[in-house]
């Protein structure tokens, strides 16, 4: 437990951030999970931008690196790839 009142401020803040990380992190999970669980080609290649536009969020707000973020975004292309063969 914090011991100063800097502290206390400090925990506050943190746990505020930590949430709202939270959020851009998952939303960001969630579209990368549609492109990769799609049933056709077609279905993840519509959800293909979605999931771009919030893993290039998620890095503009350094809830992740950016090299992650090219990471994943090179993943997800190679996956809409393979599916349409």
């Amino acid at each position: 437990m914090p011991n100063t009142k800097q502290a206390k401020k400090r925990m506050a803040t943190d746990d505020i951030r930590r949430m709202r990380n939270k959020v851009v992190r998952s939303s960001m999970r969630s579209a990368c999970k549609d492109v990769l669980q799609a049933e056709t080609a077609a279905d993840a290649k519509a959800a293909l931008p979605m999931a771009f536009k919030r893993v290039d969020k998620a890095a503009k707000k350094n809830v992740i690196h950016d090299n992650a973020a090219a990471r994943k975004k090179a993943q997800l292309d190679r996956h809409v790839a393979k599916l349409n063969g």
